[in-house]
C-alpha cells in the first residue's frame, strides 16, 4: 500500500505530470526537470517528521476525548471528537486562546499535561528535520534549478545559451549585456554562477550550475524556448563543448551553434553535426601571425572591430619579420603556429620537450636560435615559457618574441618580460565569438580585409579614427527593404539616394553623423568602404560603424518620410496633420 499522502499529492499534481496530447512535431522534444521534482523531495525528506505530528495530534485528540471530566454541577461528562480537536488545535500550535468548556478534572490536566509535552518534542524534531533539509545541498540545487527553469520560461526577448562562464564566457555576457542582448548561463563550477548573480548587468542573466553536456540541463536552459536563437559552446573540455554541439544539431538544428575547441580532430568532428561555427583559438591566433606578416593594419582594424564596444584603438604594430623561426612546443598550439608560418614561406624550426612542458636549453640553442628572427613559446606552461623568453633574451636582443600565456592571472609577468606579441586564447575566443554574433555581415567584411593590402586598411583606419573617434562605437546592419526603411523607400525605387544622403545629420543635412559605412552588400556582391557618392538600391543591406546617436540619426531618417526628404531634397516640409493639410500635401 503507498504512503497516502503522496497519493494525494501525485493527484494535485496530475495535470502538471500528465504528457501533453499528441501534436504534429518538426523537431524531437526534450525532458526537461519536472515542475513537480521539489515538492516531491520535501515530501520524501519530510514524511517521517509529518507521521509523527499526525501520530502525537491524532493521540492527543482521542485521549481528551476519552478522559473523563465533569460538567458544572459535577456531573461526569467528557468532551467530544471536535471539542478535544479545537482545544488541542490551539494549545498544540501555543496560541492558547484558553476557551473550554468546563473547568479540567485532575486527569485531563494530566493528559493535556502530557499532549503538551509530546507535541513539543514532535514539532522540534520536525522543525530540526526542516532545517536539515534548508541545508541538504540536493534541496538547495533542486529548488535553484526550478527557480531557473521558471526564469528561463518567462524570457520574452531573444537569447543565448551560454555553456561555460570562464574567462571567455564571462568577458563574452558582459559584452552581449552591454549591447542589450539576453543570455542564460550554465556552467559546473558553482562560484562562477555565484559571481554571475552577483555582478552588475542590466537584465537578470537565469545560470544554473550544471554540466552543458546534460541534455536534460539544455532542455531546462531553454533549448527548446521559442526564443532562443543559439548555443554558444564555451567550456576548456573539448568533449564537452561536442557534446553540446552533437546534441544542438540532433535536436534542433534550426539553431545556431558557436563551439570552441583545440583540437582539430573535435573539430571535424564537430562540423560532421550540420554546420557550427568551430573556433579552433590556436589555429586562429596562426590566422593572426599570417596577417601580421602581411598587413599589420589589417590586424590592428580586425581587433579593433572584433573588441566589445567602448574598446579603444589598439597601438599599430610593426611587421613581424620574415626571417628563420624557432617554435618550441610539439602540443596543438605549437603543431598550428608551425603550419601558419610555414603557409607564408618562413622556415620554422620546431623544437621542445614533447609531451612534457619542461625548458631544455639545449633543445634550444640546438635549433639554432641564435641565428633565428624569431622564436615563440608555444608551451602549456606559463613557467616554462617565461624562462624560455627570458633566456631567449639574454642570447639575441633583435628576436621577436611571441608567447602562449595559459593564465589570466599572469599577465604581468609577461608584460614585466616585454614580449612582443601574447596569445591569450580567451581574448581570441571573444574577438572571434562577437565577430560572429555581433552582426551577420561583420564576419565576411573581417574576411575580406586581409585581402586589401597595407595601404587601404590603414586609411579605413584613419576614416574610422577621424569620423567616430578612437573609441569603437557601435557596429549595426541597415537593410534598405520596404519594412525595414519605410521612409526612405519612395526615393530609393526613384534612385534618387545615395550613401552620403543616409549619413546626412536630420537637423542640420550638411553634416554628417558620426559613422562609417564599411560595406555595402547588393546581392550576392560586396563592396567594402564604399565612397559617399554611391547610388543606393531597395534591397541593400549596408555594414555601418559609429555612435550611438549616430545610429539613432539614421533609423530617424530610415522611417520617417519628413526627415527622409529632408536629407534627400534639403526641403524642409511640415510634419503636423493641419500644416500637411494646409500646405497641399494630404
Amino acid at each position: 500500500m503507498g504512503n497516502p499522502l503522496l497519493l494525494f499529492w501525485q493527484r494535485m499534481l496530475a495535470d502538471q505530470q500528465r504528457p501533453a496530447p499528441p501534436r504534429a512535431r518538426t523537431r524531437p522534444e526534450l525532458a526537461g526537470p519536472q515542475p513537480s521534482a521539489t515538492i516531491f523531495l520535501i515530501l520524501r525528506r519530510m514524511r517521517m517528521p509529518l507521521i509523527i505530528l499526525i501520530v502525537i495530534f491524532a493521540v492527543s485528540v482521542l485521549g481528551l476525548s476519552l478522559t473523563p471530566g465533569q460538567d458544572l454541577d459535577g456531573r461526569p461528562e467528557r468532551l467530544n471528537i471536535f471539542e478535544s480537536f479545537y482545544f488541542m488545535s490551539y494549545t498544540a500550535t501555543t496560541i492558547g486562546f484558553g476557551e473550554i468548556p468546563h473547568a479540567f478534572t485532575s486527569a485531563q490536566r494530566m493528559w493535556v499535561t502530557f499532549a503538551i509535552f509530546l507535541s513539543v518534542i514532535g514539532w522540534a524534531y520536525a522543525i530540526g528535520s526542516l532545517l536539515a533539509l534548508l541545508q541538504d545541498r540536493s534541496f538547495r540545487r533542486a529548488v535553484a534549478l526550478q527557480r531557473f527553469v521558471r526564469a528561463v520560461h518567462r524570457l520574452r526577448e531573444p537569447f543565448f545559451i551560454v555553456v561555460g562562464h570562464g574567462a571567455v564566457g564571462q568577458r563574452l555576457t558582459r559584452s552581449l549585456d552591454a549591447v542589450g542582448r539576453r543570455f542564460v548561463v550554465v556552467d559546473k563550477e558553482d562560484d562562477r554562477i555565484t559571481a554571475l548573480e552577483l555582478g552588475s548587468y542590466h537584465a537578470d542573466a537565469p545560470a544554473v550550475v550544471a554540466s552543458g553536456s546534460n541534455t536534460r540541463m539544455l532542455a531546462a536552459a531553454g533549448l527548446n524556448h521559442p526564443r532562443c536563437e543559439g548555443v554558444l559552446a564555451l567550456t576548456g573540455d573539448d568533449e564537452a563543448n561536442l557534446a553540446v554541439t552533437m546534441a544542438t544539431a540532433l535536436l534542433r538544428p534550426d539553431l545556431r551553434v558557436v563551439a570552441r575547441t583545440g583540437s582539430r580532430a573535435v573539430a571535424e568532428r564537430m562540423e560532421a553535426f550540420g554546420a557550427p561555427d568551430v573556433i579552433n583559438p590556436f589555429d586562429r591566433f596562426g590566422d593572426h601571425l599570417r596577417i601580421l606578416l602581411r598587413s599589420p593594419a589589417a590586424y590592428q582594424l580586425m581587433m579593433w572591430l572584433t573588441s566589445p564596444v567602448g574598446t579603444k584603438l589598439p597601438p599599430p604594430r610593426e611587421p613581424l619579420p620574415r626571417g628563420r623561426w624557432v617554435v618550441y612546443g610539439q602540443g596543438s598550439f605549437g603543431t598550428e603556429v608551425a603550419r601558419d608560418l610555414r603557409a607564408e614561406g618562413v622556415d620554422v624550426a620546431v623544437v621542445g620537450p614533447g609531451d612534457v612542458d619542461a625548458f631544455d636549453p639545449d633543445a634550444v640553442l640546438g635549433a639554432g636560435l641564435e641565428g633565428a628572427s624569431g622564436l615563440v613559446a608555444a608551451t602549456a606552461s606559463d613557467t616554462t615559457n617565461l624562462s624560455l623568453v627570458r633566456y631567449a633574451a639574454s642570447l639575441s636582443s633583435d628576436l621577436f618574441l611571441v608567447a602562449r600565456q595559459n593564465g589570466s592571472a599572469n599577465s604581468p609577468l609577461y608584460r614585466a618580460l616585454g614580449v612582443d606579441l601574447v596569445l591569450v586564447p580567451a581574448d581570441v575566443l571573444l574577438h572571434e565569438v562577437l565577430a560572429r554574433l555581433v552582426n551577420p555581415l561583420l564576419l565576411p567584411f573581417l574576411r575580406q580585409v586581409p585581402h586589401q593590402g597595407e595601404a587601404w586598411s590603414a586609411r579605413l583606419v584613419s576614416r574610422l579614427t577621424e569620423g567616430c573617434g578612437r573609441t569603437l562605437g557601435d557596429v549595426w546592419r541597415v537593410s534598405l527593404t520596404a519594412e525595414e526603411a519605410p521612409g526612405l523607400w519612395r526615393w530609393l525605387e526613384a534612385g534618387e539616394v545615395t550613401l552620403g544622403d543616409l549619413l546626412r545629420r536630420p537637423e542640420e543635412r550638411d553634416r554628417q553623423v558620426a559613422a562609417v559605412v564599411v560595406m555595402l552588400k547588393r546581392g550576392d556582391e560586396t563592396s567594402l568602404a564604399p565612397d559617399d557618392d554611391v547610388v543606393l538600391r531597395p534591397g541593400d543591406e549596408l555594414l555601418v560603424i559609429g555612435l550611438q546617436s549616430a545610429q539613432r540619426a539614421v533609423d530617424q531618417t530610415l522611417h520617417d518620410e519628413a526627415t527622409a526628404e529632408y536629407v534627400v531634397t534639403g526641403r524642409s516640409v511640415a510634419t503636423g496633420w493641419l500644416w500637411r493639410r494646409l500646405a497641399g500635401r494630404d
